[in-house]
């Protein structure tokens, strides 16, 4: 139970907060398909990367990306952990902190000299815990996410017992396809990327409890993945809603922090301000501990010249200087990121649960991904619009899901598809695992 809790916390972070927040407002009436949309990416593929980490053998997560290729293996790996560490995801949990627990009480005036000020408390209080990783499950686990919980549990229930109001009709961008709407909002909690990251973590933790027989650490794997699932289930669900029935109160706002500040404001006053702050700080630390945590031990592990303290220090300034940038300028740059990273990592979730099944060879990981990284890259080229007009609209045109930004599932099946075929008539070849 406390590793259930403990992968609950780590994935509950900025993103969990604000994103679902900002998807009610938004998708109103369509709230239901938005958020078993959202609900896919931000929880079932989490828990089927937690899953998928424990059924490949795979030493980590460069291990596990390495048997499409080595240098796959560390490029990829390399990427995902920038991203979900000091690039993106550790300096947001900072920036949001600030943005949602301290921003709203201050002046325009020095404004800019509070947010360094308290960044650089944020990410020093980080630093300390995440020196320590042997005991992340005691202080993370034990003691901050039962608060965590509690906090949330006192704004959710307010707006239960007295709703804002209720869903208004869907905006623009909910209007059409809610559910594929949804679906890709998952994305920006980076929740998938970091299930392989948090995978490891979980298993060192089964370990450490002396559970060491293959079947039953699957099972004490699951059954950590399935709390973590069902509680950041309930609370997107109920975030979600949250912002939905807060539209005639408060009208359409920016974002999903000031959709949660709003909230907070109107059921409680001043002293919504401080239970929201209490709850995002709370939020935001776990994770950045557990990011910090997990990037400094991956690098050490890759480089082991450089030493873990090091790395945890190096990685809490870079997030403290990229967070200083503010919150808007890290969610826009995450993007064409996070939508380049995604189905890679879609990818290779799938591709481990197969193996682990149908025990299939290393050329349908190579087809099935190299497919995969051709459409993002495609998609990333048009995004920045270097892609000729025509190519662009012959993908729209012929490939299943690309105006949506889906279409990378049509070429991942095609090369899975030729990769089974390949495999097939090479004589069905197994992998050789480690």
């Amino acid at each position: 139970m406390a590793t259930g809790m403990m992968l609950f916390a780590l994935f509950f972070g900025a993103g969990n907060l604000i994103f679902p927040a900002a998807l009610g407002q938004q998708a109103g009436q369509s709230l239901w398909p938005a958020i078993w949309g959202f609900l896919i990416t931000g929880v079932g593929l989490p828990l089927l990367g937690v899953l998928a980490l424990g059924l490949s053998r795979a030493q980590g997560l460069q291990d596990l990306a390495s048997r499409v290729h080595p240098w796959f293996g560390v490029l990829f790996t390399v990427a995902l952990y920038l991203t979900i560490g000091p690039l993106f995801a550790l300096p947001r949990t900072g920036s949001v902190a600030f943005e949602i627990g301290l921003s709203p009480w201050l002046p325009q005036q020095g404004r800019k000299l509070w947010e360094i000020g308290s960044l650089a408390l944020f990410f020093a209080i980080a630093l300390w815990l995440a020196l320590s990783p042997g005991k992340l499950v005691g202080r993370i686990g034990k003691v901050l996410t039962p608060l965590l919980l509690l906090a949330m549990a006192l704004l959710i229930a307010s707006t239960f017992v007295a709703p804002m109001g209720q869903p208004a009709a869907a905006q623009a961008a909910y209007q059409a396809q809610p559910f594929v709407k949804g679906f890709l909002a998952g994305y920006d909690t980076m929740d998938a990327l970091a299930s392989l990251v948090f995978g490891m973590l979980v298993l060192m933790s089964v370990h450490q409890a002396g559970i060491r027989e293959p079947a039953q650490v699957m099972r004490a794997t699951f059954a950590a993945g399935l709390v973590a699932a069902l509680l950041l289930a309930v609370v997107y669900v109920c975030i979600a809603r949250m912002g939905a029935t807060s539209l005639a109160q408060l009208g359409l706002l920016d974002n999903g922090a000031k959709v949660l500040s709003g909230v907070a404001m109107h059921y409680y006053g001043a002293w919504g301000g401080v239970l929201l702050g209490g709850m995002v700080f709370l939020a935001c630390i776990t994770t950045a501990v557990g990011l910090l945590a997990a990037c400094a031990a991956y690098f050490n592990h890759l480089w082991p010249i450089l030493n873990y303290r090091a790395l945890v220090l190096l990685f809490a300034l870079v997030s403290f200087a990229i967070a200083s940038l503010g919150l808007g300028a890290i969610l826009s740059a995450a993007v064409p990121v996070l939508v380049f990273l995604y189905p890679l990592t879609i990818v290779l979730i799938a591709l481990a649960i197969g193996q682990a099944l149908l025990g299939w060879g290393a050329v349908v990981w190579r087809w099935a991904m190299g497919a995969t990284v051709l459409s993002a890259l495609l998609h990333a080229l048009h995004g920045a619009g270097w892609l000729p007009a025509a190519l662009a609209d012959g993908l729209a045109r012929y490939v299943p899901g690309q105006a949506a930004g889906m279409g990378w599932m049509a070429f991942a099946a095609a090369g899975l598809a030729l990769g089974l075929l390949h495999w097939q008539a090479t004589g069905r070849k197994p992998m050789a695992l480690a």
